[in-house]
C-alpha cells in the first residue's frame, strides 16, 4: 500500500497525487514511468513520475479521469493508499550537456516533460520551454517550468494564457531567432506529429515520448507496437521515448483512434 500525502487538483478533471514510495523514489530517473492499481479490482495505469523527492521519499503522479479505473484512482484522498505501484519502468531519458534545449509540452503531457526540463537545466543546458493548452486551465506545472527553464513560452488555442495560437507556433518564433540543438516533445500524438514535422525543416533531432499508447507497461499486451524506422517497437520497454522524425505518426494516431466511439 502505498499512502497518498497530498491531493490537489490541477484543473477540473486532472489530479496530482503526491504519494509515499521511498524505494521508487529513489531509483527513478527522467523519463521513467510506474504502474498504478486504485484498488485491488482496479485496471493497471501507466503513469510518467512527474517529480520524486528522495529526503521525504515521495513520487508525484499526475492523474487524468478518463476512464472507471483513473477516476477511481483520483476519487482518493490524502491519507487514503493506493493499492499498488510498481516501477520505476521503461528507458529513462538520456541527459547530457548538448547546448540549447526546445522542451514542448501540450496538456497532461506537461507533466512527464517536467522531470526532463529539470534535468536538461542541471545538465547545464539553456533550456527554453513551449507549453499549450485549449485554455489557460490546462496548462498546468507553470511555477516549476519557470524555475527550471531560461525562458517559458506559453500558447492556449483561446488566447487565455500567454499568446494565441498554437504550440507549432510558439516554437517557431523560438527556430527562427536562435539555434536550437535538441528538442523534446510530450503530449497529444497529433501535436507531436506537427512539432517533428516543424523540426524536421530546421534538421533538429528531436525525441518524443510515446507513453500515452501504453496500457500494460511490460511488454505482454501489444497494444502499445508502434513503427519507428520501418521496425516494431513496445513504448514500455523500448521507449516511451524515440527519434520523433522515425516514427510513424500516422499509424499511431490510427491505432489511438480505434476505440473511440462512433457518433
Amino acid at each position: 500500500m502505498f499512502k497518498i500525502v497530498e491531493k490537489k487538483y490541477l484543473s477540473p478533471r486532472v489530479a496530482l497525487l503526491r504519494v509515499e514510495a521511498p524505494r521508487i523514489a529513489k531509483a527513478r530517473r527522467a523519463g521513467h514511468f510506474v504502474i498504478v492499481r486504485a484498488t485491488a479490482t482496479s485496471e493497471r495505469i501507466p503513469l510518467t513520475i512527474a517529480q520524486a523527492n528522495v529526503k521525504e521519499g515521495t513520487i508525484t503522479l499526475v492523474v487524468q479521469g478518463v476512464g472507471s479505473s483513473s477516476n477511481q484512482l483520483i476519487a482518493l484522498q490524502e491519507g487514503d493508499c493506493v493499492h499498488d505501484i510498481v516501477g520505476p519502468l521503461g528507458q529513462a531519458t538520456h541527459i547530457s550537456k548538448v547546448g540549447t534545449v526546445l522542451c514542448t509540452g501540450g496538456g497532461v503531457g506537461i507533466a512527464p516533460l517536467l522531470p526532463i526540463v529539470e534535468a536538461f537545466h542541471a545538465a547545464g543546458n539553456r533550456v527554453i520551454t513551449v507549453l499549450a493548452g485549449r485554455t489557460k486551465e490546462l496548462v498546468i506545472f507553470q511555477d516549476e517550468m519557470k524555475e527550471a527553464s531560461d525562458e517559458v513560452i506559453i500558447m492556449t488555442d483561446d488566447g487565455s494564457l500567454g499568446e494565441k495560437g498554437l504550440i507549432t507556433d510558439g516554437i517557431k518564433k523560438v527556430l527562427e531567432r536562435e539555434h536550437v540543438d535538441r528538442c523534446v516533445t510530450v503530449g497529444p500524438a497529433i501535436m507531436m506529429k506537427f512539432v517533428s514535422q516543424l523540426t524536421k525543416e530546421y534538421n533538429i533531432p528531436t525525441i518524443a515520448s510515446l507513453n500515452a499508447i501504453m496500457v500494460d507497461g511490460t511488454g505482454m499486451c501489444g497494444a502499445c507496437r508502434i513503427t519507428v524506422d520501418g521496425k516494431m517497437r513496445f513504448v514500455c520497454v523500448d521507449g516511451p521515448e524515440f527519434d520523433a522524425h522515425k516514427v510513424n505518426f500516422d499509424e499511431l494516431l490510427m491505432r489511438l483512434n480505434a476505440f473511440k466511439a462512433a457518433k
